[in-house]
């Protein structure tokens, strides 16, 4: 947004920020906030405290500084609120869970280390925050963030003390922080009507598993080199010999990977689907659905596990799931693959759409980065970082509303919806 198009939206910004910063206790605290939003919506190459202050008429750089960087305001309940107003109103079709990455100079940000970068697709000096997004074809905005601490960083005390991190937080692993950031997102109310998620959360059985425990469908990526037994396999229990321990059911045959169980169906048995409109027409290609068994260690471990602590004891017989497959028009053998635990009689096509609506985060990211300057704090503080991100989503979330709001508005537009008056430019 230019200057004069953020300056025509200052009052229903004021109206904004009044509602999801009310938590904020001081009135200061929550002009600086309304300030640090404009900033990030000016145009502007450079979305630094500096650069921003430089922006704004009312810009203060070290008050924006100290609001950012040493105030004690709660970040939570800002972004509790945002989630709160924003689920609603997009509707979502599904959460996204992703990770993302911001590249850094030096060791001294917090929870920085050399680790894989996806915006560079390569290991590389970085932060890498877990994130949870509302997604439509249409609208989505992130919810929760979890910023990564690498495991080297529980032991290194200089660097936690200098950027502050609490004691309490440690190294947890990726799929774990989605885990604990759906269940805070529970806490508040939300709860997502299907997750989807890429190859890098998917392809872990524990994952998988702690969404089925939560009782959360699910369509997420895995790799080609998933092993699955087929759905009608069956245990066997060899007999016992009366010495030992009793043998455990178990499948005679071998699982196949998914990728050689669906090439095998053959490419007559692939169906085109179309998923949604393009910017270049219909994004269509030729999908299979199969109702499988995932195999694996760690998945026969979590099955008898469940079913121990259920009813006492174990039939040996995995969970069924649905495999998804791609097999584009002018490939030589399927491309990709999805698992969903959603009911068996679930449409194709909207396997496919949902697998597919990953794309819009993308577009999240592209705007939160480019555009409001996501990957542009120069902070190092574990509350910097907080505060910052924070912020962005509140910017991101005001402008979705914005698009989606009537053009006119009206008591029940979410720009107007609050009794608190606006200011003037």
């Amino acid at each position: 947004m230019d200057a004069h198009e953020v300056n025509r939206a200052r009052a229903k910004l004021a109206l904004f920020v009044a509602d999801v910063f009310s938590s904020v206790p001081r009135k200061d605290q929550r002009a600086k906030g309304d300030c640090y939003l404009r900033g990030l919506m000016v145009d502007g190459r450079r979305k630094s405290i500096q650069a921003m202050a430089a922006r704004l008429p009312d810009g203060n750089e070290q008050n924006l500084q100290q609001f950012v960087n040493q105030s004690t305001w709660d970040p939570v309940p800002v972004r509790r609120r945002i989630a709160q107003r924003i689920v609603p109103l997009i509707g979502p079709d599904a959460w996204a869970i992703d990770d993302v990455s911001f590249p850094k100079d030096g060791k001294m940000s917090v929870a920085v280390a050399h680790q894989y970068c996806g915006a560079l697709g390569k290991q590389a000096n970085c932060q890498v925050a877990v994130s949870v997004h509302a997604v439509t074809d249409t609208a989505s905005v992130p919810l929760q963030w979890r910023l990564f601490l690498p495991k080297e960083w529980d032991s290194d005390t200089e660097r936690r003390r200098r950027c502050q991190v609490p004691d309490e937080v440690g190294h947890r692993e990726k799929w774990r922080l989605a885990l604990d950031t759906l269940d805070e997102l529970a806490g508040w109310g939300l709860v997502p009507p299907v997750v989807v998620a890429d190859a890098g959360y998917g392809q872990n059985a524990d994952f998988r598993d702690g969404l089925d425990s939560r009782g959360i469908g699910y369509v997420v990526a895995v790799r080609s080199d998933v092993t699955v037994h087929c759905c009608d396999a069956e245990p066997v229990t060899p007999p016992w010999s009366g010495n030992g321990r009793k043998p455990q059911p178990r499948y005679r045959d071998k699982p196949s990977s998914v990728s050689v169980l669906a090439a095998g169906h053959g490419r007559e048995a692939f169906t085109e689907v179309t998923w949604r409109e393009g910017s270049r027409g219909p994004m269509r290609s030729r999908f299979l659905a199969l109702r499988v068994r995932p195999a694996g260690v760690r998945a026969r471990r979590l099955a008898q596990a469940a079913a121990t602590a259920q009813e006492g004891s174990w039939d040996g017989v995995l969970p069924e799931v649905t495999l998804l497959a791609e097999w584009p028009e002018d490939a030589e053998a399927p491309t990709d693959y999805w698992l969903s635990n959603l009911p068996a009689g679930t449409p194709v096509a909207e396997l496919v759409r949902l697998a597919k609506i990953r794309w819009r985060i993308e577009h999240d990211y592209r705007e939160l980065k480019h555009g409001l300057g996501l990957d542009h704090f120069e902070g190092r503080s574990w509350a910097g970082w907080h505060h910052h991100v924070t912020l962005v989503t509140a910017a991101h979330a005001f402008l979705t509303e914005q698009r989606l709001a009537p053009k006119a508005d009206t008591a029940d537009s979410p720009s107007t919806r609050s009794s608190t008056p606006s200011r003037t430019c």
